[in-house]
């Protein structure tokens, strides 16, 4: 059920909820951002993964941990950061640049980049609107 209204969240939630949410908005933490993630997600998840996903958001950008969360569930929002490998406007972009930082490509080789992900870094890699992610982190 969401919560539409912060006045009446004491009445909705468990006292450990509530309890939570209190220490949350005591450390400054909006409480309006606090109840859209429990309706978008749940009271359980709030409990388990709200303070990670936060910190997750404040050090990459809610964008990143949102794409991360797609692809690998809530239960994994601690390792965000450890898997994050940047934004990339397409998975080719993304192997030039995973290839050149590992070595210069000489001049006059010509790469498909595509292929290159294709064949190569997409069993270790997922790209995910735009994000670029490790799967074994």
């Amino acid at each position: 059920m969401p919560v539409t209204l912060t006045a009446n969240y004491k009445e909705v939630f468990t006292a450990e909820v509530v309890n939570k949410i209190d220490d949350f908005v005591e450390d400054n933490y909006a409480l309006e951002d606090i109840l859209e993630f429990i309706d978008a997600n749940s009271e359980e998840d709030f409990l388990n993964y709200y303070g990670d996903y936060v910190m997750q958001g404040e050090n990459l950008g809610y964008d990143v941990v949102d794409a991360f969360v797609e692809e690998f569930g809530l239960a994994d929002v601690e390792n965000t950061e450890e898997a994050y490998y940047g934004e990339h406007s397409s998975e080719a972009d993304f192997a030039e640049d995973f290839y050149n930082d590992i070595s210069a490509i000489p001049v006059g080789i010509v790469v498909d980049w595509q292929a290159t992900w294709d064949q190569n870094l997409r069993y270790d890699f997922t790209f995910v609107n735009g994000y670029v992610f490790r799967t074994c982190y």
